[in-house]
């Protein structure tokens, strides 16, 4: 299973401190803690205050929402052992979203993606591909 996701979507710009506890602690990170983090941005976005409370200020809600499926591939491929459970950020893609100002071709963006979709059984699980490279969370 491969869930496109984004390099943004790693912790290191989840400034909200307690988010970023919760989501890298991997021993205890469950879908609960996720639905905690997501649920917790809701309500500072309700708020208005999600510069207050610590949140990116820029794209939050991509940050957040891509941060969030990176832990769940997490949890995912741990409740699932059998089944290689990766996300992978296929980069800044020629799209029409963003009127094609991407930097990779569509198909260089495919070729992360599709090397997880073919891998043979038994390769990695629980990790994040920054195109095909294994990256941090």
């Amino acid at each position: 299973m491969v869930n496109i996701s984004s390099s943004l979507g790693q912790l290191k710009f989840i400034s909200n401190e307690n988010a970023r506890k919760k989501l890298e602690d991997v021993d205890g990170l469950t879908e609960e803690r996720v639905d905690e983090v997501v649920e917790g941005f809701l309500e500072d976005v309700k708020e208005n205050s999600i510069e207050v409370k610590g949140w990116p200020i820029n794209f939050s809600a991509y940050l957040v929402s891509k941060a969030a499926l990176n832990a769940y591939t997490r949890v995912l491929a741990k409740k699932n052992p059998n089944i290689a459970i990766n996300s992978v950020g296929p980069g800044y893609t020629q799209t029409d979203l963003n009127d094609k100002t991407g930097v990779f071709t569509i198909a260089e963006a495919a070729k992360g993606p599709v090397m997880l979709a073919l891998m043979p059984e038994g390769g990695p699980s629980g990790l994040f591909f920054d195109q095909t490279e294994v990256s941090t969370f």
